[in-house]
This record gives structure tokens, C-alpha cells and sequence, in this order.
């Protein structure tokens, strides 16, 4: 049986720092030029295959979903703390906020055009990522993107007890190597598109991994990768 204990700690975490989260986090616009190139790469992608909608998964205060839907992307954000989708919901009223979890998305097999996991999935315990991979494939339609970035290492685990401020955290985080994600993605039949690594520098002290993958259009044809 999985356990998925961990993430009763994300949740309250994210919800006693979500305000503080919300006033001190970069807006996608003032993000540096190749995080805002690789997001509109991605929306150009979604939005030239026509799959369908767009998920930001773990969307905290949806300045990223709004960014996507300001590119032409039909985008909706989930996220597992009620206090971020509050957010979300006040600041983008005209976009669809939800809570869930990526462990098992309320969304029907093969209905998404893409998934947006940007900085979401490290709270996740790495034996337990089959489970969210698993979901995004079976979420997303033949042919639909997937854009997954975040922080990376070589199997760090850490456990922080504050953030943002200062406020009181439970929850864990884990910097999986660059590899190993590869390699999580392609078992749960994800064709790796593109993969970018960014070295610890200005603006970031761990290395940044962004991977562009795509759901194969049909199980006995494989994709051929873009780039």
C-alpha cells in the first residue's frame, strides 16, 4: 500500500506560509530570459498540438498558470493547499483553481494537452515519483506535453523547519539526480524531448533540471524527440 502520509505536512506547510510564499516568490515576467523562453517553448508546443487543456500541478498562488493562459494556453492550476488555491482563486478570477494532489489527479484518462510541474514535485518522497509520473501519462492524451522543473542534487533529503519568513514548515524536500528523473519519466512511457541542466550561479544555489517530455501518440509508435 502507498503511503502518501507525507503530504498532510506539504499541505499544512504550504497553508501557514502561503501569504508570506505569495509576496516574496518571482512573477513569471521577471523571471531570467531562459526560464521565461523555456515556459513559452512549452506553451508554443501544447498549443501547436491541440491535445487539449493545460494542468498546473502544484500551482501555489497561480501566477504561473496565469502566465501560461496569457500565452494562449487553455490552463487550469491544482494544488494540495486550500490556502495557495484561495490565493490563486482572488488573484485570477477568471481561471479555474482546484485542491488536489498529483498522486492521483481528478482528471480523466487521456483528457490533458499538458502538465506543468514547475518547482512541484520535490516535496515528493523518490520512491513514491512512479506514482505522480504514472499519473501525469495516464492524464494525458496521446501526443500531450509535460514540462517538469525544479531543483536538483544527488539524492539530497533535506528537512527544513522554517521558510518564507521565518514561518513554522513540516514538510521535506528531495533534490533527486537529473539521471534518475530521466530515467522515472521514460519507465512511466514518457518520451523525453529535451532536457536542460543550469549550474548553481546568480539567482539559484542548486542546480536547475527542466525536461520537456511528450506522451507517445500511439503505444506501438514510438516519438522521435524534437531536440
Amino acid at each position: 500500500m502507498t503511503d502518501l502520509s507525507y503530504l498532510a505536512a506539504v499541505r499544512e506547510s504550504y497553508d501557514t506560509v502561503a501569504a508570506a510564499y505569495a509576496r516574496q516568490v518571482t512573477f513569471p515576467a521577471e523571471l531570467d530570459p531562459l526560464s521565461r523562453a523555456v515556459l513559452a517553448a512549452f506553451a508554443e508546443d501544447v498549443r501547436t498540438a491541440g491535445r487539449g487543456p493545460v494542468a498546473d500541478v502544484g500551482c501555489g498562488p497561480g501566477r504561473v498558470t496565469a502566465h501560461l493562459a496569457g500565452l494562449g494556453v487553455p490552463a487550469f492550476g491544482i494544488d494540495l493547499s486550500p490556502a495557495m488555491v484561495e490565493l490563486a482563486r482572488q488573484a485570477y478570477p477568471g481561471l479555474d483553481f482546484t485542491v488536489g494532489s498529483m498522486t492521483a489527479l481528478a482528471i480523466d484518462d487521456d483528457e490533458l494537452g499538458g502538465i506543468l510541474a514547475y518547482y512541484s514535485v520535490h516535496h515528493t518522497p523518490p520512491e513514491l515519483l512512479p506514482v505522480v509520473f504514472g499519473e501525469f501519462h495516464r492524464t494525458l492524451a496521446p501526443g500531450g506535453r509535460l514540462m517538469l522543473a525544479g531543483h536538483a542534487g544527488t539524492g539530497e533529503h533535506l528537512r527544513p523547519t522554517q521558510a518564507y519568513g521565518g514561518r513554522p514548515v513540516s514538510y521535506e524536500s528531495y533534490l533527486t539526480p537529473p539521471d534518475r528523473t530521466a530515467e522515472l519519466l521514460e519507465a512511466a512511457g514518457l518520451v523525453i524531448t529535451a532536457q536542460l541542466l543550469e549550474p548553481p550561479g546568480e539567482g539559484t544555489k542548486r542546480t536547475v533540471a527542466t525536461f520537456l517530455a511528450r506522451k507517445p501518440d500511439s503505444s506501438n509508435t514510438p516519438d522521435t524527440p524534437t531536440c
